[in-house]
């Protein structure tokens, strides 16, 4: 379920900024990829890196072929994704002996950095400043918030 979950938000927010542009990013970033993040962290400790990986992939194409005027949008996000991943999984493994809140949290805030570059600069062709911001403090803050939530399903 939380795959499904985890695919699910990825499209929403993919089809949310193919609607709307990149002024929805904020929003999505705080409600839906804050949640995606920590939705990432607890499949990576159920299963391990690379199924979040072939999910990130897998929500991208889906965005892609409910939407395909979302093509940008799906691939940006899918690469942005994919590298934040991988980001998140290195701090996220050197934290492991950790408790569970801090490695997520610390993982997502770097991930968080890494996405909220790459995703507009790819989505929109152009380097948003305001909109990077907003975006990496929403990740950021809405993937506590979500971490918090989620701490007892992690298992």
């Amino acid at each position: 379920m939380i795959a499904v979950i985890y695919v699910v938000a990825i499209c929403a927010a993919n089809l949310l900024v193919a609607r709307y542009g990149p002024w929805v990013t904020p929003i999505n970033a705080f409600f839906l990829v804050g949640l995606d993040m920590v939705l990432r962290d607890i499949l990576h400790e159920r299963y391990g890196i690379m199924r979040s990986l072939f999910l990130s992939a897998i929500a991208g194409i889906v965005s892609y072929a409910i939407n395909p005027a979302s093509g940008l949008i799906a691939i940006a996000s899918m690469v942005a994704f994919i590298a934040a991943a991988f980001v998140n999984a290195l701090v996220y493994q050197k934290l492991i002996d950790k408790p569970w809140l801090k490695k997520s949290n610390a993982g997502n805030v770097a991930a968080a950095a890494v996405d909220s570059v790459l995703f507009p600069l790819i989505a929109f062709g152009a380097f948003l400043p305001l909109i990077i911001g907003a975006q990496f403090v929403c990740k950021t803050v809405g993937g506590a918030i979500w971490s918090w939530l989620l701490r007892g399903v992690k298992k």
